[in-house]
């Protein structure tokens, strides 16, 4: 199950952020933000997408959406959605819980500066019903990803 892998990547790698499940889904930015009580630009969204042969994970602020010449200028080709079945496949979470942490198999993470002005964001944790509150730097640390640039 993805929220355990969740579970277990927070257990090894950061014991004092726990995994918060809500009664109420949290699968799209609105009712994330609503379930969290915080503002849809923070939530952290991860949007699994295709560059070319490349698999990555960008994690954006909820109200943040691709920059198709940003994309293309940072990565060399254009940025194309998975479908829910294969993101399931590379992240082993579902569409609306997906998040980089607890994955499967390491996977190329970016997170976007829209992230960089919160003190804390809200990322899912691998369930339509999970997150984890935390601030931006710390997540991306967590996940290993790199900053840039890529949203409008």
């Amino acid at each position: 199950m993805s929220l355990d892998s969740v579970r277990a990547f927070f257990a090894t790698h950061a014991p004092d952020i726990k995994v918060i499940v809500t009664e109420e889904s949290s699968a799209t930015v609105a009712l994330a933000a609503e379930a969290h009580g915080v503002e849809p630009a923070q939530i952290a969204k991860t949007i699994c997408l295709r560059a070319g042969d490349q698999i990555m994970l960008v994690v954006a602020g909820g109200m943040a959406r691709i920059d198709n010449r940003k994309f293309r200028d940072r990565f060399g080709a254009k940025a194309r959605m998975l479908e829910a079945d294969q993101v399931v496949e590379a992240t082993s979470h579902p569409v609306g819980g997906v998040c980089p942490f607890g994955l499967p198999a390491p996977l190329p993470v970016y997170c976007d500066a829209s992230l960089r002005s919160f003190d804390e964001v809200v990322p899912a944790a691998g369930a339509t019903n999970a997150a984890v509150r935390l601030a931006p730097e710390r997540m991306a640390a967590l996940a290993n990803a790199e900053w840039v640039d890529v949203c409008q």
